[in-house]
């Protein structure tokens, strides 16, 4: 951030019967941190939708996965063990 101040004068005289006072400004930090700054954004700007390709390749994995849930718990041998792993779930002695 540039430093800009009125209160100091650039000869480094106090304010004290001095007349205007001239504004010191760091010239040198400012084009080093557009420079830093504007690396910072090229360099994020290939990463831009990232994070929505995962969430889509993540959810179609999901999907996928569920389908073939689906398929296998359709088997009529799939839903005879399920039946009766819930039947001697719910048997008392």
């Amino acid at each position: 951030m540039p430093v800009s101040t009125t209160d100091r004068l650039a000869d480094g005289a106090s304010d004290a019967g001095a007349g205007a006072a001239v504004p010191i400004v760091a010239t040198a930090a400012v084009p080093a941190r557009r420079r830093t700054i504007r690396r910072v954004a090229v360099a994020l700007a290939g990463e831009r939708g990232a994070a929505t390709a995962e969430y889509a390749v993540a959810t179609m994995a999901a999907v996928g996965f569920a389908g073939l849930l689906v398929v296998i718990l359709r088997g009529d041998e799939v839903r005879g063990i399920l039946t009766d792993l819930v039947r001697n779930a719910l048997t008392v002695g």
